[in-house]
C-alpha cells in the first residue's frame, strides 16, 4: 500500500491503514529519536508518541507531499520536548543499518560513535541526517524550517567539530 493510500483510508476512518505507515517507518523514526535524544529509552517514548501525533492530525496533513517528513516535523518536536525534561544525554546510537566503511575496520566506526555521542545534539542532527540519511540541503532547510545557506553554515562548522573530535580535539563553541 503507498502512503498516499494509508492516509487517505485513514482519512476515511480506516484505523488500521495506519499500520501500514507505523510499519514502513517505526524504525527510522527510531533511528532519527535516538540521535535526537541520546538514549533507547526516550527514543521509543517521543516516536511512541509521535506516531500518536500523526494518527490525530492527519486531517492537516497535505496528501500532496511525502509523509516521511511531515511525521519527521512531529517526531522533532517531540524529542525535543523529551530532551528538554531530561538534560542528561547518555549519547546517541548509531542507526541499526549503519554498517562500517567498506573494508574499514570495526574501530573506526567505534570512533565514529563516539565521537557522534560528544557533538551536541544540533550539530548531530544535521550530521546524521545528512551524511547517514542522505538529506540533500534543501530538504534539510524545508524540515529544519531554516534557510538553506544557514543549514550549510551550521552543517560547515557541525564537521569541523566532529573532525576535532575524531582527531582527539575537545570541541568549542
Amino acid at each position: 500500500m503507498e502512503d498516499a493510500d494509508a492516509v487517505r483510508r485513514c482519512r476515511l476512518g480506516d484505523g488500521d491503514a495506519f499500520k501500514h505507515l507505523v510499519e514502513r517507518y517505526q524504525r527510522r523514526a527510531l533511528a532519527h529519536a535516538r540521535v535526537l535524544t541520546g538514549n533507547d529509552g526516550d527514543a521509543a517514548d517521543a516516536a511512541q508518541e509521535a506516531f500518536l501525533d500523526a494518527f490525530r492530525h492527519l486531517g492537516t496533513f497535505d496528501a500532496s507531499r511525502a509523509f516521511y517528513p511531515w511525521f519527521y516535523a512531529l517526531l522533532r518536536n517531540r524529542c525535543f520536548k523529551q530532551r528538554a525534561r531530561d538534560r542528561t544525554l547518555t549519547g546517541a546510537a548509531l542507526p541499526a543499518d549503519v554498517a562500517a566503511p567498506a573494508g574499514g575496520p570495526r574501530e573506526e566506526l567505534h570512533d565514529l560513535q563516539r565521537a557522534l555521542d560528544r557533538l551536541d545534539p544540533d550539530d548531530r542532527e544535521l550530521i546524521v541526517l545528512k551524511h547517514l540519511d542522505g538529506w540533500t540541503y534543501d530538504e534539510l532547510a524545508e524540515r529544519l524550517d531554516i534557510p538553506r545557506g544557514t543549514v550549510m553554515s551550521r552543517l560547515f562548522h557541525a564537521r569541523q567539530r566532529l573532525q576535532t573530535l575524531l582527531s582527539g580535539g575537545e570541541v568549542e563553541r
